[in-house]
């Protein structure tokens, strides 16, 4: 096995657990059109996509007025940043796991389907922006995941191989993304999950 030099991280789900905050947000907006993303639609096909990929599908699938696109999508971010400004706080966990890794001189990196505004202010309020060494949001791709795309472009800014990269995901689409870019890949349900003991079967030494 190759010498791990590099952890690349979802944030949704995985550093934060905004994934509710995302559907609340969104739903929000869309009842006030008459539309809505239930939750069966959510955990079925929904989950992990960005809020661009979701009004096209919503598009699609119900009808959603295109034209209406930029009007939800600016909203929604507004207020998942309100939701994000009350319920986003530093795990000690994660701030633990970011600091050893980086203590073994391994580059950390943050690579989501979130937008480069929210997810600044995001790891911001978690105390983790600061100790990042690449940041790949959905606005620095050309296809988000599940399109590996965002993986690859993380991997190339860091000077990395896919084998010696390690990615922590917990979404189907993002799990996709992350198993097609070549790298190892570990999935977790929860922010609960993501600790120092997560990585130790995979990066040697983290425990020490």
């Amino acid at each position: 096995m190759s010498e791990i030099k590099a952890v690349l991280f979802d944030m949704d789900g995985v550093l934060i657990d905004a994934q509710e905050w995302h559907y609340e947000a969104l739903n929000e907006v869309l009842q006030i059109f008459g539309y809505e993303i239930t939750r069966e639609m959510h955990e079925d096909r929904y989950d992990g996509l960005s809020t661009s990929k979701k009004l096209q599908m919503l598009t699609n699938e119900v009808g959603l007025p295109e034209h209406i696109h930029g009007m939800i999508n600016r909203i929604k971010q507004d207020r998942t940043l309100r939701i994000a400004a009350q319920k986003c706080f530093p795990n000690v966990s994660h701030q633990v796991l970011v600091s050893k890794l980086k203590y073994k001189n391994i580059k950390v990196g943050v690579v989501t389907n979130s937008i480069r505004q929210t997810t600044e202010f995001m790891l911001t309020y978690a105390g983790l922006l600061d100790s990042l060494d690449v940041l790949v949001t959905n606005q620095d791709v050309s296809e988000p995941k599940p399109n590996p795309e965002c993986y690859l472009i993380a991997m190339e800014k860091l000077g990395v191989s896919p084998l010696e990269t390690v990615i922590v995901e917990d979404s189907p689409y993002g799990i996709m993304a992350a198993k097609a870019s070549g790298a190892t890949v570990v999935t977790v349900k929860s922010v609960d999950e993501v600790t120092l003991d997560l990585l130790h079967g995979v990066v040697p030494g983290i425990l020490q």
